[in-house]
């Protein structure tokens, strides 16, 4: 089978069992989604599969063949860090830093969602016509990033950086 990892294509054989999250870490060496509960309830596993955020500890590789897949290690350009990655050294957004590559891919996926107008369960029912993009109001924000849990409690900082890439 073939994954497309960050724009590069892997074509490895994989046992049926075998999760995205095993198979990034374990046959690609990219370690940067982490395995933290393996039960898709703390969100350190978040990747972008096609464009949308998944727990990849749930998901199988084998049902993945010729998906796109974005780890944090793919969100940079070169040297250029994703404005995303930026923001959260501006605002210190991480402590201990475990979960940060997944609440960076979710919060990638998250962006993307309101852009296209998906709302959330706080967003207001008149807020805007079908489709159009959500706003991110700091209430938006932790509503939408509530899968990704963070031990060290850095989430009013999450919660900035998030808010000045979005605006």
């Amino acid at each position: 089978m073939t994954l497309h990892v960050n724009g590069v294509a892997h074509h490895k054989e994989f046992d049926h069992r075998t999760t995205v999250l095993d198979a990034l870490r374990e046959h690609l060496g990219l370690t940067g989604a982490k395995k933290g509960c393996d039960h898709a309830q703390c969100g350190a596993c978040t990747v972008l599969v096609d464009g949308r955020r998944a727990n990849s500890c749930l998901l199988l590789a084998v049902a993945h063949d010729g998906a796109e897949i974005t780890t944090v290690e793919g969100l940079a350009d070169g040297d250029a860090l994703h404005p995303l990655q930026e923001a959260f050294l501006e605002h210190d957004g991480f402590q201990c830093g475990y979960c940060t590559p997944g609440q960076l891919c979710s919060a990638v996926g998250m962006i993307a969602e309101a852009g296209e107008g998906a709302p959330s369960h706080v967003t207001p029912l008149a807020a805007a016509p079908p489709g159009a993009p959500v706003r991110l109001s700091p209430d938006e924000i932790r509503e939408r990033m509530s899968g990704n849990l963070c031990r060290c409690g850095a989430y009013v900082n999450i919660v900035a950086a998030i808010g000045d890439v979005a605006r």
